[in-house]
């Protein structure tokens, strides 16, 4: 049997950001986008910005203000399949997130970007 996805790890600017399970990753890169003219259907290429979002916890002496940190930083998704996908320009692109208690401190993340490097394990 084929090993599957399971696990992501997300380092934001070289640190390790514990995430939930339901991460997601969409590459960015160009899309072909359909163009209607009288009864014809063309296609126009149009670029489409990268996102990633997960879903992580506060943690006691953790810094809120350093993981929302506005500015470019370097955004790692690891896989447990051996993917990794590396973006250098990525950014905090989510609005300020609501912490919210009782269920630890759950903190929504979202980062956009250009396109990356995909290195193989």
């Amino acid at each position: 049997m084929a090993r599957v996805l399971g696990v992501v790890d997300i380092l934001w600017r070289g640190v390790n950001i514990p995430v939930e399970a339901g991460a997601t990753y969409k590459p960015a890169g160009m899309m072909q986008k359909p163009v209607t003219y009288g009864r014809r259907v063309g296609h126009a290429n149009e670029f489409a910005a990268g996102q990633c979002t997960a879903v992580t916890n506060l943690e006691q002496d953790q810094s809120l203000g350093e993981l929302l940190a506005r500015g470019e930083g370097e955004l790692q998704v690891k896989c447990d399949t051996g993917q990794t996908f590396v973006h250098a320009d990525a950014f905090y692109s989510g609005d300020i997130p609501t912490v919210t208690g009782n269920e630890g401190g759950k903190i929504a993340l979202q980062w956009a970007f250009a396109e990356g490097e995909e290195i193989l394990a």
